[in-house]
């Protein structure tokens, strides 16, 4: 046998590698989970044609007229409803608003929610069209649906980022902490490999499969939903690679010393799911108040979503993501010369 097949190194990767391929579980939740899930979200958020604002039109004299004129706009779903009724259905958001017909017609909704107020403009402007208003100005409407503007379009890096957190950080942490509680670690300690060998040996496993999570999401989006992919393949992979070591280095942290898969899956949790809210995945981490924002984008998770949305979305090459990066490898190098020091046999 020649030097490569004989180290330690390489040894304990082929063996975390065939423990994870002989997973069904594991390889459903890396490559048909995040797939599953860019699916439904792709269809509950699918771009559509006109808005229509649904509303409610309270009973009584004069409401008959309010409803004609409302459904004879493409943008107004009208329907007639009791007075309770109606308000239940707006108090439990299953309509916009409450239109009270009347001598001055009143316009009951939550100023809250966002379809409420564009349901007020809406209703405005047809009940003043009806009674005789017109535009002094004309106005012209140039409506577009570039790819790359819609929600599937951001959501897709976000869902890559996540299942890169997530299968780095479970994927080593899990197999780390089983192996210490089924006593395993203990005959590695009576080996001759090194800490450092015993914990990049699970890096370099996670990356086997990292092409594959990586171009089945990617590939997924572009063929159902169209999502572009305008920066080059190479850093787009250049940036999932320096994503999931980092991410792996943060997964052996998280698992240095805890000694039950109990214990492994709180701290993994209290690790990840502030990213999961925070760092963009599902919308825009910009909703938070600007006293926030230098936390948020110091996150792992947060650099590399922006790292990758940029690649996919803007075209970028390494000299703009270069920043995003760097964050992402700091915490990788930091997470991973940590965890080498604090590590625990047993």
């Amino acid at each position: 046998m020649n030097r490569l097949t004989q180290s330690s190194l390489w040894q304990l990767t082929l063996w975390r590698f065939r423990e994870f391929a002989r997973e069904p579980e594991a390889m459903f939740w890396v490559f048909a989970f995040p797939i599953l899930l860019a699916f439904a979200l792709g269809l509950a958020f699918k771009t559509r044609g006109v808005d229509v604002a649904r509303v409610a039109v309270a009973e009584g004299p004069g409401a008959a007229e309010l409803i004609a004129v409302l459904d004879a706009s493409a943008r107004i779903e009208a329907m007639l409803l009791e007075g309770d009724s109606a308000y239940h259905r707006l108090r439990t958001g299953r309509v916009a608003m409450v239109v009270h017909p009347g001598d001055t017609v009143v316009l009951q909704f939550d100023s809250t929610r966002s379809e409420s107020a564009v349901a007020r403009l809406v209703v405005d402007r047809v009940l003043q069209e009806a009674a005789g208003r017109r535009d002094v100005r004309e106005i012209r409407e140039m409506r577009v649906t570039e790819p790359g503007s819609r929600y599937i379009d951001f959501l897709i890096p976000g869902l890559l980022g996540l299942n890169i957190m997530g299968t780095g950080m479970w994927s080593v942490g899990f197999g780390i902490v089983k192996s210490r509680q089924d006593k395993l670690l203990k005959r590695f300690l009576a080996s001759p490999m090194r800490k450092s060998e015993y914990m990049l040996s699970y890096i370099l496993a996670r990356l086997v499969f990292l092409i594959l999570e990586v171009a089945a999401l990617v590939l997924f989006g572009y063929w159902v939903f169209h999502v572009p992919m305008r920066g080059s393949v190479f850093a787009l992979g250049a940036t999932a690679l320096v994503g999931a070591m980092a991410f792996s280095g943060l997964g052996l942290l998280v698992a240095s010393r805890v000694k039950t898969i109990e214990g492994v899956s709180g701290l993994m949790n209290v690790v990840m799911v502030p990213m999961w809210i925070c760092s963009g995945v599902f919308f825009a981490y910009s909703n938070f108040p600007d006293f926030l924002q230098p936390f948020i984008r110091a996150l792992p998770l947060t650099a590399l979503n922006d790292a990758l949305r940029a690649v996919m979305l803007e075209g970028a090459g390494f000299a703009a993501i270069v920043g995003s990066l760097g964050v992402v490898a700091l915490w990788g190098v930091a997470s991973f010369g940590t965890a080498v020091r604090i590590f625990r046999w047993q």
